[in-house]
């Protein structure tokens, strides 16, 4: 049987405690049929992760390139005036000593840019997630990586690094965010970033619900033998 998304949906928001929907990224080589193109002008790609929390809508190429580092991220050629643009920051951020030489070419990026990306809450978009990202807090996230039942990468800057991490085969991984994503997003200081590779997704809500349930009961048994505990004064 299909796989009904906004059921999946559903679970990982109990499961995980989250406090917004999970938010589904779709690469897609043509526009999704009844989906709204997004007006454009924003000023960075992990804003589209935001707006994807509460509403769908579908981008081209050129609305990831106003944004230099989100648009390298997602494959777009370094060259033209999104190449200049992308030499200016990298060199500010070097100035600033926000990164060392040689950092940028760290960053995991897509081998090839998508033609046109869909964003929204899992389960409102008419085709299947390529990944999902969950905004969790800590607690949450370590359920996360409990479930992946493997090792799980861990990106820092950009924020927006998770989704190539995942496209290169990683079934899960797990983002610290940056400064920039967290006011874009408006994640704050308390979350973090957890992505699910779209095909993996299914088995992933099915494991976090039994890593749940495991928790809870060894919670239950540390907070008897806490309750037990009079430290010495």
């Amino acid at each position: 049987m299909p796989v009904n998304l906004a059921d999946l949906a559903r679970d990982l928001t109990r499961d995980l405690a989250l406090t917004s929907p999970p938010m589904q990224i779709s690469y897609l080589e043509a526009p999704p049929h009844g989906v709204p193109l997004h007006p454009g002008g924003a000023p960075s790609v992990c804003t589209f992760f935001s707006e994807g929390r509460s509403r769908a809508f579908y981008a081209d190429l050129h609305a990831h390139e106003a944004c230099e580092i989100g648009a390298f991220v997602h494959g777009i050629a370094p060259e033209g005036e999104v190449g200049a643009r992308l030499m200016a920051t990298v060199g500010q951020m070097q100035k600033d000593g926000y990164l060392a030489p040689g950092d940028e070419a760290k960053i995991p990026r897509n081998a090839k840019p998508p033609r046109f990306v869909a964003y929204g809450p899992l389960g409102s978009l008419p085709v299947p997630p390529t990944n999902v990202l969950l905004f969790a807090s800590p607690k949450s996230a370590m359920l996360a990586a409990e479930a992946a039942k493997g090792p799980v990468p861990m990106n820092g800057r950009p924020m927006c690094a998770i989704v190539p991490t995942l496209n290169q085969g990683a079934p899960v991984a797990l983002s610290l965010g940056c400064v920039g994503s967290r006011l874009y997003t408006g994640m704050g200081d308390a979350a973090l970033v957890v992505g699910v590779r779209g095909d993996h997704l299914e088995a992933f809500a099915r494991t976090v619900r039994a890593i749940r349930v495991a928790n809870d009961a060894v919670e239950r048994e540390d907070a008897r033998r806490k309750a037990g505990y009079s430290p010495t004064p």
